[in-house]
């Protein structure tokens, strides 16, 4: 694509604003930043699109939403007129023009025909996933960047089953993408008379209430809650999100009456004026949260991210000072708690499962294989966490009662197929209050799985590589892993090495080649001698490549320097 060409386009277009067309003069003279904008269209995947809000082809911007609806909406009615009249539930966070972008995909949506219910204003990710499943919706539309930064917007696609697009659907959207014109191609009716004519319906607070009951039928011990509700104290944040209103009255519904939100985060804004980055992994995110939390004496800190799928939580210790539990770790704990919790009130199925996906920690395979469950891996992605809980239950193998991935994402309960940060907000704080009626906080019950399971560690380490070059780059480092597979890391050997991409594990020591159950995804996996293994991916939805390492040890510090050890080869790889 000429991207000077494809530039001149969009700058006659009759379709843009005269505020559109003078951002686009503004950068005429910037040859750099117009190829970024226009050497080629944002890539459509499993998760959507997402990048940064601006004029242009590759960016995030009403023309790209009205396109990507267009062809998604073909898809749609691809599957006939049963599929229109199911239409689809669309939903959209707290960012700058969410709301915006949202309206615009219904318009299209209408003018193709295909039945609209929308949220009226903000909802957490998982309800739009539980409205599809709910109202027996075709698909779903959800606006949202997550929790990346304020200048991101997104658009992720659902399919029938509330989970994020297959990815057979996701590339029979990207080729219909190819075939149709930004502008020329587009089916749009004006939003209020697509109302009118009985095309766009709107949800609200009963859909929000279908949804709670549900998230309250996960809860599995209020009675311990209540013994400990006068003094167990929560500070709660949405980070100027959607979790505002469904989390708080979650908790509240479960019993907490200590419950503080920090109020400057309380207000929405797609600013994030009060955080760098409102993503729940980066803890100097909480700090209004701990110093809320210090001021008050709360033993525990709760946080969403902007779109409330994710949720991260901090803990006081024995010297007053709050926490960080991972993601990995707080997976962990949740399932070794739900495991305990689900079989004191008798409610364990006959076969219970766990999911993980191939970067999230081993530790969660030994505590569920300790305790007699099943563990099966997924690549990265709720989708294929979804897809694989869907095929486990419909085969009679089990029941999955969590799933979950480093990265701040719990699935739980049959209603949604997506992170809920609702549901595990609900079920963190019951596991927080049921480990202070015994004097403990989770600080203290993750210390004492080290001891009864192994000691583990992990980091992520983020290689960031924007723009143009970091595309090219991200290529370039795969490519080259893949000619000249190292044989050792940090001078430990390369044991087995795994390539997700053909499905091929190799046997570095006897060189025998077997097939994997998983294929198709741009992964490597280096296993070690010493029981490490190193993943290495490109983000799908960000430009970085991300370096896991799930590192073991006799002891917490002998685990903790193999990270040390192994990241002074990530940090080689940086170009």
């Amino acid at each position: 694509m000429d991207f000077k060409q494809e530039y001149e386009k969009w700058l006659h277009s009759p379709v843009l604003s005269p505020e559109e067309r003078a951002e686009l003069e503004s950068i005429r003279q910037n040859p750099k930043e117009m190829e970024a904008r226009f050497y080629g269209p944002l890539e459509f995947g499993t998760a959507g699109l997402r990048g940064t809000m601006a004029v242009g082809l590759h960016n995030m911007n009403v023309h790209v939403i009205r396109w990507a609806t267009q062809g998604f909406a073909d898809i749609i009615c691809a599957e006939g007129e049963a599929g229109k009249r199911r239409g689809v539930a669309i939903c959209m966070d707290c960012r700058n023009h969410s709301m915006d972008f949202a309206r615009a995909a219904a318009e299209v949506c209408a003018a193709n025909g295909i039945h609209v219910r929308i949220f009226e204003a903000l909802r957490p990710t998982p309800e739009l996933s539980f409205a599809v499943r709910e109202y027996g919706c075709q698909a779903g539309i959800n606006i949202t960047a997550s929790h990346n930064p304020k200048e991101y917007n997104g658009y992720k696609v659902y399919w029938e089953d509330g989970a994020q697009l297959p990815p057979q659907h996701a590339d029979a959207v990207a080729k219909r993408l190819s075939e149709i014109d930004v502008f020329t191609d587009i089916r749009t009716m004006p939003y209020d008379e697509a109302v009118k004519a009985g095309f766009i319906e709107t949800l609200g607070a009963e859909t929000d209430e279908k949804f709670l009951t549900q998230v309250m039928g996960q809860a599995n011990d209020p009675e311990t809650v209540a013994k400990v509700a006068d003094t167990f104290k929560v500070v709660y944040t949405p980070f100027h999100g959607t979790g505002y209103q469904l989390i708080p009255e979650a908790l509240r519904r479960l019993g907490i009456r200590q419950l503080l939100c920090v109020p400057e985060q309380m207000v929405i804004d797609g600013n994030f004026p009060t955080v760098v980055s409102p993503n729940p992994e980066n803890p100097e995110g909480f700090a209004l949260a701990v110093d809320l939390a210090k001021r008050e004496g709360a033993d525990f800190i709760v946080g969403s991210d902007p779109d409330a799928d994710r949720v991260g939580i901090m803990v006081r210790t024995k010297s007053g000072e709050f926490q960080v539990i991972s993601g990995n770790q707080t997976g962990v704990l949740l399932l070794d708690y739900l495991i305990g919790a689900r079989r004191r009130s008798g409610r364990m199925p006959e076969k219970p499962v766990a999911l993980k996906t191939i970067v999230t920690t081993e530790m969660a395979r030994k505590v569920a294989e300790i305790n007699g469950l099943q563990c099966y891996d997924t690549f990265t992605g709720f989708k294929f966490l979804a897809q694989k809980k869907d095929q486990l239950e419909a085969a009679g193998v089990g029941k999955v009662i969590f799933a979950y991935e480093e990265s701040y994402g719990y699935m739980l309960g049959d209603y949604v197929r997506d992170k809920d940060a609702v549901t595990a907000s609900l079920l963190l704080t019951e596991m927080a209050a049921w480990y202070a009626s015994q004097g403990l906080t989770l600080a203290d019950a993750m210390e004492s799985l080290y001891e009864k399971y192994g000691y583990y560690a992990e980091h992520t380490y983020n290689l960031v590589m924007p723009g143009l070059d970091g595309l090219r780059d991200m290529a370039k480092l795969m490519k080259s892993l893949r000619e000249h597979p190292p044989a050792e890391l940090s001078g430990v050997a390369v044991t087995v090495r795994k390539d997700y991409w053909d499905g091929k594990c190799v046997d570095c020591v006897s060189g025998a080649v077997s097939a994997m159950e998983l294929s198709g995804s741009n992964v490597l996996r280096y296993e070690l001698a010493d029981g490490t293994s190193v993943i290495v991916r490109p983000s799908g939805t960000e430009p970085k490549i991300k370096v896991y390492i799930l590192a073991q040890g006799k002891d917490a510090a002998d685990a903790n320097a193999n990270l040390e050890k192994y990241g002074r080869w990530v940090e080689a790889l940086k170009p």
